[in-house]
Parts: structure tokens; sequence; C-alpha cells
């Protein structure tokens, strides 16, 4: 007796069915496989990127041009003013204020700077770290000053030498870090807060390497 074999027009056999299913598994394998390898490699790098962060002030004694606070927590200003007073340098900068921010409130709550007013600058215009360097940059052109004490918290440190070194070509920066009470350093990973902290700067860090690293980045306008 004659088999027939019957099919039904539009519908794909079992086999191809079949096929398409074990390719998008495999794909979908692969894709998490990709995934997993990403977040261990992002992992080890946040773990050896807390570990190495400054745990101290490596030059606490060469004189610069000119002293660069960056705003974002009243330690640096401390820091700054306290590094003004000592004469590690001839100005003050202060990077990023709120443009409604005038001299006289910043520094209400340190009395003790009458005689250094006059060395103090104020920066109105950054937002974030990479104005603060272009701010910087164009503020230290203004003056032909070729040396810097950058003031800024540690765990901040690297990406804004990483964002100065691109805005001042040619310029000496010191890095002097300082080390924020309310930043739980030891079994950090216990703390949200704190991870959540380490975590974000550590990716805006590979993002400016990244963006630094690529060949249409372009130069700040004074630059070019």
């Amino acid at each position: 007796m004659r088999r027939h074999r019957f099919v039904i027009r539009g519908t794909p056999h079992l086999e191809t069915v079949g096929r398409m299913v074990r390719q998008t598994v495999s794909w979908m394998t692969r894709l998490l496989a990709f995934a997993l390898v990403l977040a261990a490699a992002w992992l080890l790098g946040l773990i050896h990127y807390v570990e190495t962060m400054p745990d101290r002030v490596e030059d606490a004694l060469t004189r610069t041009d000119a002293i660069v606070v960056l705003t974002g927590g009243s330690e640096r200003l401390s820091t700054g003013l306290d590094l003004l007073r000592q004469g590690r340098g001839d100005v003050l900068f202060v990077s990023g204020v709120f443009p409604e921010t005038r001299l006289e409130t910043l520094l209400r709550d340190d009395p003790g700077t009458d005689d250094l007013r006059n060395r103090i600058f104020l920066g109105h215009v950054a937002a974030d770290t990479i104005g603060n360097a272009i701010e910087t940059a164009i503020w230290m052109r203004e003056h032909r000053w070729r040396s810097i004490r950058l003031v800024t918290a540690n765990y901040h440190m690297r990406r804004s030498l990483l964002e100065f070194e691109a805005a001042l070509p040619g310029v000496r920066i010191i890095p002097h870090p300082v080390f924020p009470a309310t930043v739980k350093w030891d079994a950090w990973w216990r703390y949200p807060g704190t991870a959540a902290l380490f975590a974000t700067e550590y990716t805006k860090y590979l993002a400016a390497r990244l963006r630094l690293l690529l060949p249409d980045t372009p130069a700040p306008g004074w630059q070019r």
C-alpha cells in the first residue's frame, strides 16, 4: 500500500523548527556566557580599583602655582584652604561652585580666611569632572600657570587625573587626595552606600578611559 505524505502549506517542518530553536538557544547561551565574563571582569576590576585607591598623600610639600579644589565634599575645601595657608600654592581655585554661591557664603564656616580672600578664585561653570578639567584649563591658561595641586576625594582622584591630564598637557599635576569620613573603607562591600559609590565611580572611570582612547575625541575649545 502506498503511503502518502501530507504537508500543510505555510507550516515549517519540525526539523526546521527544531534547528531554529537550537540555534536560538546556542546564541542565547553564548550571549549569557559573554555577559558573565564581562560581569566577572568588571567585578575583578572594581576590586582592584578599590584596593589601589590612594591611601595617603604621596607629595605633601612641593609648592605649585595653584591649588585646585573640586567641589563635592567639605573636606576638599577645608583641605585646600589649609594648603593655601601653608604656602603650598600661590592661589586657590575652586571649580564647580554653584552659580549663586558667593565667596563669602563658601567661607562662612571658616572665619580665619580674611587674609586669604584675594587669593581665592571660584569657577561657576563646571557641572562634572570633565567640566572641572576644562574650566581649570581655561583659568590656568589665562594666568599662564604651569603646575597645580589637585584636591579631591581619593576615590575620585584617578578619573580626575585622567581628565585633567587630557585638558592640561604640559602642566604638572600633583594629586592631593582627601579621605571623606562618611565613606566606609573597611569591608566596603558590606555597606550599600559605599559599594554603590565605588561601583559608580569605577564605571565612570572606565567610560572616561574609553572616551579618551577614541581618535575623534574633541579637544576643549581653548585647545583647538
